[in-house]
């Protein structure tokens, strides 16, 4: 029997690879990549020959069957992703349950993902919060959103840059513009940066300031 091997790759600084996952890459038989392209320049960079399989949201519902059934034949497979923890907000979980339904190992290693050093630098707390990824784009985003104005944990949601200024805007209307919340971009990087405050505060700071790159978004919980 074979072994799928979750692996986390850098978000930004390339420092953040550990030894293990440039390890468990050189080792298995193939390495499932969101974007071929894009994590060849990684695998480059670390000097892993490993081959590569496109592995994306667009063809996991197709590979999966297959894959699983190679490595019941004893073929050992990595799964990365572009950036960061593999089936957070990124394909993986698919696979990942396949495998565990058909009793297939499946180790997942520690390593990068955007959420975590967002939540624990917006210094809102911590001991419980709810991951939100991405909200719904049209359908259900008004329902989330009134659900979401009655949590009192925190709350991580991921946010596309183009859509920042919209989004802060829709806090303003469901969380009210005095909700206290913490916008994370560029985490890892050079022009990494963390605006905190109120909604209307960092909603002023990013109409002045269009944003680029990756951005999280942490908000504080309705006050109990």
């Amino acid at each position: 029997m074979g072994k799928l091997y979750v692996v986390p790759t850098p978000i930004g600084n390339l420092e953040d690879m550990t030894f293990r996952a440039i390890k468990v890459l050189k080792e298995v038989d193939y390495i499932l990549a969101e974007d071929t392209r894009n994590s060849g320049k990684l695998l480059k960079h670390f000097e892993v020959n490993t081959p590569m399989m496109s592995h994306h949201m667009h063809n996991e519902h197709k590979t999966v069957e297959g894959l699983v059934k190679r490595m019941q034949t004893g073929e050992t497979f990595a799964l990365i992703s572009d950036a960061g923890t593999p089936a957070i907000s990124d394909p993986g979980f698919l696979l990942t349950r396949a495998c565990v339904e058909n009793q297939i190992e499946v180790e997942c290693l520690p390593g990068a993902t955007a959420f975590v050093p967002a939540l624990v630098n917006s210094g809102l707390p911590n001991d419980k919060f709810v991951f939100e990824g991405f909200l719904p784009d049209k359908k259900g985003r008004q329902t989330r959103y009134l659900q979401l104005a009655e949590e009192t944990r925190t709350m991580i949601i991921y946010v596309s840059p183009h859509k920042l200024v919209k989004t802060l805007g829709e806090f303003q209307t469901y969380f009210g513009e005095d909700r206290i919340i913490s916008v994370s971009r560029e985490l890892s990087k050079l022009h990494e940066e963390t605006v905190r405050g109120t909604v209307v505060e960092v909603l002023k700071h990013f109409e002045e300031k269009p944003p680029k790159g990756e951005i999280v978004v942490v908000v504080a919980g309705k006050k109990q």
